[in-house]
């Protein structure tokens, strides 16, 4: 979808600023919440491509106005009562309503070092499905504009570049975000060169490589 979270080539945005001896969390509370969503990734309530849609639904100013991990956290909330798993009230109150079900933990203390070093990605090897481009052809970015989950950004669509690299199968994004089916396929690493995707003021010598899969691309 086109929203503020697609922030390639935008201007106004502010420099970006790297923090020297960055801390993998700047808060005990950030560390929780990635503790949380790894502790509902066995409970299989939603997949990756899901919550990344879900933090592109936030309205631009809070997009904006939020950290890292309060995206998070907003995204976590609203998935559990999406799925049903909590209520809004008991969200809000922190206990659970009278009679609703105890359910027993899917993920439990023994299993969370397997879980956590885990990610259980299927292999990107995969005979049986071919690939529609080959390493060199000249390919362009189909110009749509989906309502759904892309991750095809916008200032690449429409615009010509060149296959570098086959990555293997992968899942497409576009579908599972949705549960429309995994429909895996080939992802590429495509060379754009700068000015292609910027004009005359990029530097000739730059070039950009954008990972892309197969239904993003089409023939030049």
């Amino acid at each position: 979808m086109n929203g503020v979270h697609d922030m390639g080539g935008m201007h106004g945005m502010g420099p970006i600023v790297a923090e020297k001896d960055e801390p993998v969390f700047h808060s005990r509370w950030e560390a929780r919440v990635y503790a949380l969503h790894r502790a509902m990734g066995p409970w299989r309530k939603w997949n990756i491509d899901t919550g990344r849609h879900e933090i592109e639904l936030l309205p631009a100013a809070d997009y904006l106005r939020m950290s890292y991990y309060e995206k998070w956290f907003a995204r976590f909330v609203t998935l559990l009562v999406k799925t049903g798993t909590v209520t809004r009230a008991e969200i809000e109150s922190s206990k659970p309503q009278p009679g609703s079900p105890k359910l027993t933990p899917a993920l439990t203390p023994d299993r969370v070092p397997a879980v956590a070093l885990n990610r259980n990605l299927p292999s990107r090897d995969d005979p049986s499905i071919k690939p529609r481009f080959q390493v060199g052809q000249v390919v362009r970015a189909r110009n749509i504009n989906p309502t759904g989950h892309t991750r095809l950004p916008r200032y690449a669509r429409g615009r010509v570049g060149r296959i570098d690299r086959d990555h293997g199968v992968h899942i497409f994004p576009d579908t599972n975000a949705h549960g429309l089916g995994e429909k895996r396929q080939h992802v590429y690493s495509v060379k754009f060169a700068a000015r292609e995707l910027w004009g005359d003021a990029a530097s000739p010598r730059d070039s950009i490589y954008i990972d892309m899969w197969d239904d993003y691309l089409e023939l030049a």
